[in-house]
């Protein structure tokens, strides 16, 4: 990670992709991707999923480290052409503590990811406590990141690890998308990046850290992409062009680019050679795979003896209705609309669904009754039209998993033809 920026500089504007997903077939999917392009592969974890209380997947950093080595191994991915990343490491899952419980919550976190061996760390103590004010002054933001990274830096080494590369800034989309149609968004000021510049790098120099910034080697900024349930915002360059001088003045780091799901294939490469050159996606996959899910099981339906189209989304349906807390917060409207945006929205939140046992049963169900058969072009062509070429040309095999695996490297090819194999 360290090399990025000026390789970034020096080779035609590279870049790397994030994938930010948990989800075993979009990081098998990944893996084959990023195989087929002779690179790395980063994945990442953020704070709220994957931590040392476990996080939603009930993973500790270690965990989600063999978790993904174990795919790799059963893909013969070479485990050292993966680079881990934690994202938006600080006080977030604990805000509701006061600030020096949720902080000393935080330490532990950032040590375990270090511990693990993660390279990458976002260094993301914005979010107030409950005794804070909000919002945090930024001088504050810039002295709890520093101290994470002191943490961070003192784990990793004790472990016999290299201490990570940093990444700070905190000018991010919500996660996971916004929680209303949007218009337009504010990008990041000159100034603004400066500042957190200049007080991070006081920061970690009152802490002896000086070593520790020169090893921050992104920020976090707001060029102007985002999406919503049913909208996605894309990336104009112009309207970032200031953020791209600054960054071509300031050369030893790149830009992060939060919540690039769904852009363009032209807006990915327009962001990296406007200095984004590291750009996360996450819902954007599991809503490819979902595509995938959903169509293949309209094809067994036609083609598999006892298997009614449509049980799949049924059942997602009934754990959805049955379990809220991942969904009622965000979407609205009538009944009719919120069962459009569980399944449909581009928010994706479907997705924290189908590690759920019954929803892993119906997929296995699925992915049983269409085992071994040969699905018939026609039908690819009728529910998966983007995947005809390729199983059309010998490409992709016309079977159940390969089609799921290539509908969410459909997605993550624009990706890849962004960054034109940036690490490798």
């Amino acid at each position: 990670m360290l090399a990025l920026p000026e390789q970034h500089n020096q080779k035609d504007f590279v870049g790397i992709t994030s994938v930010c997903s948990a989800n075993a077939m979009v990081i098998e999917a990944s893996l084959l991707e990023a195989a087929d392009n002779g690179g790395f592969v980063l994945i990442e974890a953020t704070c709220n999923q994957v931590n040392q209380d476990g996080g939603y997947t009930g993973m500790t950093p270690q965990d989600f480290r063999q978790f993904v080595a174990g795919i790799a191994a059963s893909v013969d991915f070479p485990l050292d052409s993966i680079l881990f990343g934690g994202d938006h490491l600080g006080p977030n899952p604990w805000r509701k503590l006061p600030a020096s419980e949720a902080m000393a919550k935080a330490c532990e976190m950032t040590a375990a990811y270090a511990r693990a061996g993660f390279s990458k760390i976002h260094l993301d103590a914005s979010m107030a406590c409950a005794d804070d004010v909000n919002p945090l002054p930024p001088k504050t933001v810039a002295t709890r990141a520093a101290e994470l990274a002191k943490v961070a830096d003192d784990a990793a080494r004790a472990e016999g690890h290299l201490p990570p590369a940093y990444i700070i800034g905190t000018e991010v989309p919500v996660p996971g998308g916004a929680s209303e149609e949007l218009d337009l968004l504010e990008v990041t000021t000159c100034e603004d990046v400066s500042e957190t510049m200049v007080l991070h790098q006081n920061a970690f120099a009152a802490l002896g850290l000086e070593e520790a910034f020169a090893r921050s080697i992104g920020v976090v900024v707001q060029p102007g992409v985002e999406f919503g349930h049913a909208n996605v915002i894309h990336f104009v360059p112009e309207k970032a062009g200031a953020l791209s001088t600054w960054r071509k003045e300031y050369a030893r780091v790149v830009f992060e680019a939060h919540s690039t799901d769904y852009q363009t294939p032209q807006a990915l490469r327009a962001l990296v050679t406007g200095g984004f050159a590291i750009l996360k996606v996450g819902p954007g996959l599991t809503f490819a795979l979902r595509e995938a899910y959903y169509a293949l099981d309209q094809i067994a339906g036609e083609i598999c003896e006892g298997y009614d189209a449509g049980t799949l989304p049924a059942k997602l349906e009934q754990i959805m209705l049955a379990q809220p807390e991942y969904w009622q917060d965000y979407y609205t409207g009538t009944k009719a609309a919120q069962k459009i945006q569980r399944h449909y929205s581009y928010s994706d939140r479907i997705r924290y669904y189908w590690t759920n046992p019954e929803a892993v049963k119906a997929v296995d169900a699925l992915f049983g009754a269409l085992e071994g058969l040969q699905i018939p072009e026609t039908l690819i062509s009728q529910f998966m039209p983007c995947q005809y070429q390729s199983v059309a040309l010998g490409e992709t095999p016309a079977l159940a998993k390969d089609l799921a695996l290539a509908n969410v490297r459909r997605a993550l090819a624009p990706y890849s033809n962004a960054c034109r194999n940036g690490l490798g």
